[in-house]
């Protein structure tokens, strides 16, 4: 199992101090999300050779590698034109990921809530596009739900990856959208064991419970919008026991799958910078503790 810091929180640094930082965190892995230099969201990625090479030094010099990349683009519509450039913004995703030796990207439906079949329609559209060239350059897709997507549940999202049937195409679980995942029940053990065999990608981060009364008070009442929060473990409602234990029975720290290799276990920490420097090494220790 990989353990691996999701950098987003300092990507402000440049790249070899970005690498460096988790290094010194402890680290051995990235988990590269968007970043404007190198994968930004819905635009076209940005890695030049300058980049790249840079990345590997600072990679070299660190001990450090990137697990997975993070992209997100309007890959499920509804738009069709903003679809095909998506798949365009894929296409060069995956051949930096070759380039850069990275055998796993993962994902987001990036879809509108308020189109769900439209939006089913086009990501399986976008998938008959894509899924021959990653199956064909040995690339692992990792798919997550998201709060404000076409699909925020959890079990209904795990059977559109079980639909493509392809050893390719993985599921990731968010512990931060616990509560988009059961629409609040928050039943981590019954929604890690349905997505069974396919959970290949965990990420750490807590939230509240949005939907308790009062938990967030939006004005006006009713806008169409999504929140929540990656905060540390223990500063919100997600019952971390569950999933630890969880993850120890079905063995996830040892699970390796034909394409991609390990399983890979990310701190997916956002918002308080000031605070990583203590919070990226205790949700490291504690992943260790609970799962290795």
């Amino acid at each position: 199992m990989k353990i691996a810091f999701d950098v987003d929180v300092i990507k402000e640094l440049s790249i070899t101090d970005m690498v460096r930082q988790v290094a010194d965190w402890g680290y051995r892995y990235i988990e590269q999300s968007p970043h404007p230099r190198i994968n930004p969201f819905y635009k076209h990625p940005k890695a030049g050779k300058d980049v790249i090479t840079e990345y590997k030094q600072a990679m070299k010099d660190n001990g450090v590698d990137i697990s997975s990349f993070i992209v997100v683009y309007r890959w499920s519509g509804p738009d069709e034109a903003r679809r095909q450039a998506a798949v365009k913004n894929w296409k060069r995703m995956i051949e930096i990921a070759v380039e850069m030796g990275v055998q796993v990207i993962n994902t987001e439906l990036s879809g509108n809530p308020n189109e769900p079949e439209i939006c089913e329609e086009m990501w399986y559209r976008s998938m008959e596009d894509l899924l021959p060239i990653i199956e064909r350059e040995g690339i692992r897709v990792e798919i997550q739900s998201h709060p404000w997507d076409f699909c925020e549940l959890n079990n209904e999202t795990a059977d559109l990856v079980k639909s493509l049937r392809s050893e390719h195409v993985k599921y990731l679980y968010a512990a931060a959208h616990t509560f988009f995942y059961d629409k609040g029940v928050g039943d981590i053990d019954g929604m890690l064991a349905y997505a069974g065999e396919e959970l290949s990608h965990v990420l750490i981060a807590d939230t509240m419970n949005h939907t308790r009364n009062c938990r967030y008070i939006v004005n006006p009442p009713g806008v169409d919008a999504t929140i929540h929060q990656h905060v540390a473990i223990g500063e919100g409602e997600v019952n971390f026991e569950s999933l630890f234990k969880k993850l120890r029975d079905m063995d996830f720290a040892n699970r390796t799958f034909k394409v991609g290799g390990e399983a890979i276990i990310a701190a997916s920490l956002f918002g308080y910078p000031e605070k990583m420097a203590r919070q990226a090494v205790e949700t490291r220790e504690r992943i260790e503790r609970e799962l290795l």
